[in-house]
């Protein structure tokens, strides 16, 4: 926890972090979402290095967030409804290791609402096929190369967040309508 703000921490991977920041970025009580890697073996990794499959990496996103204003459990619900979570290191197009979907915890009690959180979405028979999201002890968080920091914000009209993050980020905003943040 970040005594400065009381902020607390949540990293999750699942997926492309263009397309997850941009999501997480909209919520309120969410102060700070910063792209990297985490849950590899290798220190420092590059972007470059990541995509080669070889240093363990998963794309991943390390959340600052007021537990006034917006809840762990709230956050696991939205990483849950904003990705597929029975595809082993995939998400649509996007294929390796490094978009595989992962919580990782940073307390026991982050740990507990993970297992929960996945059992019932397990049990209820909303997925064709079984979850394969990893439930993780973090270890560490490499953040990544500026470039990728608010990249959706940056590179609306590039054809990757048109095609990929625009539609992710519609649907997403009928979802959670309530829990976005107001334009300044």
């Amino acid at each position: 926890m970040n005594e400065q703000e009381n902020l607390e921490i949540a990293t999750f991977a699942n997926g492309c972090f263009w397309c997850t920041e941009a999501v997480f970025q909209e919520l309120k009580g969410v102060k700070k979402v910063t792209s990297g890697y985490s849950g590899g073996h290798v220190e420092n990794p590059t972007y470059e290095q990541v995509c080669a499959k070889n240093t363990g990496h998963a794309e991943s996103l390390r959340i600052e967030y007021d537990p006034q204003q917006i809840s762990f459990d709230e956050l696991l619900e939205v990483f849950w409804k904003t990705h597929d979570p029975t595809t082993l290191n995939r998400q649509g197009n996007d294929v390796g290791p490094q978009y595989r979907s992962v919580v990782f915890y940073h307390n026991q009690e982050q740990k507990e609402k993970a297992e929960k959180y996945k059992n019932e979405l397990d049990a209820s028979g909303i997925f064709d096929a079984p979850i394969v999201t990893t439930i993780e002890p973090f270890t560490v968080f490499y953040p990544a190369e500026d470039y990728h920091s608010n990249y959706y914000k940056r590179n609306p009209s590039q054809s990757y967040c048109y095609y990929v993050i625009k539609p992710k980020m519609e649907k997403f905003k009928k979802i959670f309508g309530d829990k976005i943040k107001m334009p300044a």
